[in-house]
């Protein structure tokens, strides 16, 4: 494959450089195996709706056509599950989970690694992420299969990570 350089330029990021190194959706770590892919998530409505409302030409303009955003706040309503299951930026960035090359933090790192980014931070990404299968192991033990309402916010959390907790 061809490398290729994005430059981005957003409220978060001025002339921030990567490379693509990697097919689009292909090739991941054999231990990071998402259920959701990035489109995915932004349709079923993630992070209230305010997820990278100034950064969709970074990205693939389908990824946008159809998901639930809110460039003013962020909306709990626009949540899959309705709830808030997010916590701000100043507590991520207080706790040192923040990766300077993704201030926007986890999902921003996987759009770039579903894109074909691969950087320093990916081992670490990929292990926060495998962490929260605890939640996973929480819900099929105290809900009902299928049971949508139990559990609403530990579910969006789970969609905001990538597992699909509609499945559980």
């Amino acid at each position: 494959m061809d490398q290729r350089k994005v430059v981005v330029d957003d409220l978060m990021q001025r002339n921030y450089i990567y490379t693509l190194s990697e097919p689009v959706g292909m090739n991941f770590h054999p231990e990071f195996k998402p259920e959701l892919r990035p489109r995915e998530m932004l349709e079923l409505g993630v992070f209230g709706g305010k997820y990278m409302t100034d950064c969709t030409d970074e990205f693939p303009e389908e990824w946008f056509t159809n998901a639930k955003l809110c460039h003013e706040r962020h909306v709990p309503e626009l949540n899959h599950f309705g709830v808030n299951a997010s916590k701000p930026l100043s507590y991520w960035r207080a706790r040192g989970w923040i990766y300077h090359e993704d201030p926007r933090g986890w999902f921003q790192w996987y759009c770039r690694y579903f894109m074909g980014r691969r950087c320093a931070d990916d081992a670490r990404q990929i292990g926060r992420w495998k962490a929260m299968r605890r939640h996973v192991a929480q819900l099929r033990l105290n809900c009902v299969p299928g049971d949508l309402d139990c559990r609403r916010k530990q579910r969006q959390a789970l969609l905001h990570w990538a597992y699909d907790s509609r499945k559980i």
